[in-house]
């Protein structure tokens, strides 16, 4: 039975809402200069546990609009997301991301409001193969990143990693 135009659904528009105000890539600022280095903010939120997939196609999605090369575009992603799932593991669950591009680098900070840590917890060989039963986050993000530093916030830890773009 065929229907009538009148009986036929309307078509069903699927526009994309708004992501609250935390979770937003950031407007297009005018770059800043930092010292001598020119410093533009890509992305700044806060995440929890359940927010770390849409966490990381914002990353991919900056990183890619940075010109950070799809050789090092998953690495760079898959390191952030270690650490910001370490933030979420061990650190109250959840954590502040701050995404830009600082001269030729990409560069990612995700502060916790956890007990804290230092650079000692990174093992020096791959986890496992010295006895670690933890570490291999940071031991894969110390691996694929240009630069890691790890730094006491208030509260909290500072975890800081980098690549150079081209």
């Amino acid at each position: 039975m065929r229907r009538s135009p009148i009986h036929q659904a309307a078509p069903v528009r699927r526009g994309r809402r708004a992501a609250p105000h935390h979770q937003r890539a950031l407007p297009a600022d005018p770059p800043c200069r930092s010292g001598e280095r020119l410093v533009k903010q890509l992305l700044q939120r806060r995440f929890t546990a359940r927010e770390l997939p849409e966490l990381r196609v914002q990353v991919d999605q900056c990183a890619a609009s940075a010109g950070l090369p799809d050789s090092r575009r998953g690495d760079f992603v898959l390191a952030v997301d270690e650490i910001a799932s370490n933030a979420v593991e061990h650190a109250g669950g959840g954590g502040t991301l701050l995404l830009r591009r600082v001269g030729n680098e990409l560069e990612c900070r995700i502060s916790d409001s956890g007990p804290g840590f230092s650079d000692e917890v990174i093992p020096r060989l791959l986890p496992g193969l010295d006895g670690a039963t933890s570490g291999r986050g940071l031991w894969l993000t110390q691996l694929v990143t240009d630069r890691l530093a790890i730094s006491p916030g208030a509260p909290g830890t500072v975890v800081t990693l980098a690549m150079r773009l081209p």
